[in-house]
C-alpha cells in the first residue's frame, strides 16, 4: 500500500483527524503516490471509451484533485477545460503538474455554480465523500452544469456481495469512519459503498439523466469496474 515516496502512516492518521478540505491539503504532494489516485491503466482505456466518437468543445472535471483526469481529457478537449476542487492544496499540485491550460477552480462541488456550460463532465476517485442529500446536490450541480444532450461519464464498481471479504471491509472502514465523525470535530467524509452501480441508476434518472453502463475496459483486476455514461435529457 505504502510507495516510498508516499505518505507515512503519521501523515494518513494526521489527514484522518483534520477536516476533509485540511487532510487533502496536507496529502496533496504525495497524493500521487497514494493507492487512492485512479491509475492511468484505468483512465487511458476509460477516456479512449468516452472520446470514440471524437472530441468535444468543452468538459469540467469535478474533484480533479491533482489533474489525473484533466491530463487524459486535454487533448480531446477543443476548447474549455476546467477543474474543480475544494482543496487548494490539490489545485497548487494540478497547475503544478498541467501547466496553464486548464482552468482551476476552488469550489465546493455540492454547490456548482455553471449553468448548460458543458459538453462533458467527468469526476473519478471521490464519490465516497458525498453521501445522503450531499449525493443529490452534486447530480443536480452536474446535471445543471451539462448542455442538453451533455454527458456525465465517471468510473464505478458494482456492490460487493455480502459474503465477501470486500463487503465487510468497507462495512468496517465505514464503521470506524461514523465514530471518528461522532467524537472528533470538524468530520471527515470519506465512505465506501457509494455511488455503486446500479444502485445508482435510480438517483440518475430523478436528475434527468439517460443512462447506459459498460464493464470490462480492462482485464484482470480491474474488470469489474463499470464505465457509466448519463447524458443529460433535453
Amino acid at each position: 500500500m505504502f510507495h516510498p515516496d508516499g505518505p507515512s502512516l503519521i501523515d494518513l492518521t494526521r489527514q484522518a483527524l483534520s477536516s476533509t478540505e485540511r487532510g487533502y491539503d496536507l496529502l496533496a504532494q504525495k497524493f500521487d503516490v497514494t493507492p487512492f489516485r485512479t491509475p492511468d491503466l484505468l483512465l487511458a482505456p476509460f477516456f479512449a471509451h468516452v472520446f470514440a466518437g471524437g472530441s468535444v468543445s468543452s468538459a469540467l472535471d469535478v474533484a480533479c484533485g491533482t489533474g489525473a483526469q484533466l491530463g487524459h481529457l486535454a487533448p480531446f478537449v477543443k476548447g474549455r477545460l476546467t477543474g474543480v476542487d475544494f482543496s487548494q492544496g490539490m489545485l497548487d499540485e494540478a497547475r503544478r503538474r498541467l501547466g496553464p491550460r486548464p482552468e482551476l477552480l476552488k469550489l465546493d462541488a455540492r454547490a456548482l455554480p455553471f449553468d448548460r456550460e458543458f459538453e462533458l463532465v467527468t469526476s473519478a476517485g471521490a464519490f465516497g465523500h458525498f453521501v445522503g442529500a450531499d449525493e443529490d446536490a452534486l447530480l443536480s450541480g452536474v446535471s445543471r452544469a451539462l448542455v442538453p444532450g451533455g454527458r456525465f461519464v465517471f468510473l464505478t464498481t458494482p456492490r460487493p456481495k455480502a459474503t465477501s471479504p470486500a463487503f465487510w471491509v468497507a462495512r468496517g472502514f465505514n464503521a470506524v469512519m461514523h465514530v471518528r465523525n461522532a467524537l472528533v470535530t470538524p468530520p471527515f467524509i470519506m465512505f465506501y459503498l457509494t455511488f455503486t452501480w446500479p444502485e445508482l441508476r435510480p438517483a440518475l434518472e430523478r436528475h434527468g439523466f439517460s443512462v447506459s453502463a459498460r464493464d470490462g475496459l480492462v482485464p484482470g483486476r480491474l474488470s469489474r469496474v463499470v464505465a457509466v455514461t448519463a447524458t443529460r435529457r433535453g
